[in-house]
């Protein structure tokens, strides 16, 4: 099939959508009643793909009962938020709460649409009762000695004596140092491991005497966050130590974990108050089914395939594309964010098709018609992660996949711009860069 017939078969399928993301009614009616909602992005750093997404969020709290927001972010660090948007905890504005977020890269959480939006599931909340109202969770596990730290503290509160037992079992990984990569380079040399300390303490906490102090859902909330950056600390301990052997795909323990930690939210939601509806914040590279991708010829799986294959029907995959535009992003891993053009979209990749067929648009990749077929069929696609290198594009950002089983839609915003940090760097704000200029997920 002719390009030009495969754009204009793909353009009488499409639904336009508004710049002023409000006529989102087609994707609530897609979600249907699924559990899990993943929504995508195809750069760490596009303003446009943070709004619709939180305008999406924000529909399906109020209309479809989801009960939490779980991010792509380390679980520690977002509790601030939890506690904010709950009414605990001391912070009296959106973007105190955000204070969390000292590592690169910080932008990703650090914006300004994310104030927005944290100050939203403030005020929702305040008309809600307590056991009512809407999370934010964390699903990445980099924060090991944060996560082993927060248990300490939670036990500190609540059973002095569980606390000495937890600080004595955690001082196996306090003699390697306080970095994570620290802790991996040193089990790669010595033939024992913090494992076992780290499975006793998870253990621990999930003891009969931790359930009885559940009196209201704030304590419930304490509870299952000191219970979840344990088992952070656990499957932490070994994606470090697995990282430095050379043996292990650590690209697949990142993201089992994120699927369990992401059924343990829903499972507690449910439990404790009702709906396990849970909405996902994460990359393309993440969400989309890695069955559909190049990631399965390396033997690597992902969130949205775990979640599909076990919930079906139940979960709903939306990814996001676009084809030029700025971006923010880094160089090199913790530079300092840049604002970056975005080159246009390789010849043949979807980004370069759909660029032909609209600005801003959604496809339902579900029902697609006989003469969408050439859709199944690999193409290039593009994911830009924090790091963003234009000289290396081909190499560096773009694989194969098929898109029609990647996600159950796709939405695109062919120019997109550059999210606007909170702790701008002179890179960012000196202004857009030249294309020449010589610039991870």
């Amino acid at each position: 099939m002719e390009i030009l017939e495969l754009t204009d078969n793909i353009r009488k399928s499409v639904i336009l959508l508004n710049k002023e993301h409000d006529n989102f009614d087609p994707v609530i009616d897609l979600v249907g009643n699924s559990r899990f909602v993943l929504l995508g992005e195809a750069t760490h750093g596009s303003k446009e793909f943070y709004e619709i997404r939180a305008a999406i969020s924000r529909r399906l709290i109020k209309e479809k009962g989801f009960a939490a927001i779980a991010v792509e972010a380390d679980f520690p660090d977002t509790h601030r938020i939890n506690q904010f948007i709950k009414g605990s905890g001391s912070d009296t504005q959106a973007i105190d709460s955000l204070g969390e977020f000292k590592r690169f890269p910080r932008w990703m959480w650090r914006n300004t649409e994310m104030v927005k939006f944290v100050d939203f599931l403030r005020k929702y909340n305040s008309e809600l009762p307590l056991e009512l109202r809407i999370g934010f969770y964390g699903l990445d596990l980099y924060s090991m000695y944060a996560s082993i730290h927060a248990v300490i503290s939670y036990l500190d509160k609540v059973d002095p004596d569980a606390a000495n037992k937890a600080k004595k079992r955690y001082e196996c990984f306090e003699q390697y140092g306080k970095e994570e990569d620290s802790y991996g380079i040193a089990m790669s040399y010595i033939n024992k491991s913090c494992q076992q300390a780290a499975v006793t303490q998870l253990k621990e906490l999930y003891n009969n005497k931790f359930q009885m102090l559940n009196k209201n859902p704030l304590e419930k909330e304490e509870l299952f966050f000191a219970q979840q950056n344990a088992r952070l600390a656990k499957n932490a301990e070994q994606y470090y130590r697995e990282m430095f052997s050379g043996k292990t795909n650590t690209w697949n323990l990142r993201d089992q974990h994120m699927a369990e930690i992401l059924e343990q939210i829903s499972n507690h939601l449910e439990k404790n108050y009702g709906s396990g509806k849970v909405i996902v914040w994460a990359h393309n590279s993440h969400i989309g089914d890695a069955r559909a991708t190049d990631m399965k010829l390396e033997g690597e799986l992902n969130l949205g395939q775990i979640i599909r294959e076990k919930y079906h029907q139940n979960s709903f995959l939306i990814g996001f594309t676009t084809n030029n535009g700025t971006v923010s992003a880094a160089s090199f891993w913790g530079g300092d964010v840049e604002r970056k053009n975005i080159h246009l979209a390789l010849h043949g990749s979807y980004e370069d098709l759909f660029r032909h067929v609209g600005d801003y648009f959604l496809l339902n990749l579900k029902k697609l018609p006989d003469n969408l077929n050439e859709l199944k069929i690999p193409r290039l696609q593009r994911a830009i992660g924090v790091i963003y290198r234009p000289q290396s594009e081909r190499i560096s950002h773009y694989f194969f996949a098929n898109i029609a089983d990647q996600f159950d839609a796709v939405i695109h915003i062919n120019t997109t711009n550059a999210l606007e940090p909170l702790d701008n760097s002179h890179l960012w704000t000196s202004g857009e860069i030249p294309q020449t200029y010589k610039s991870g997920l």
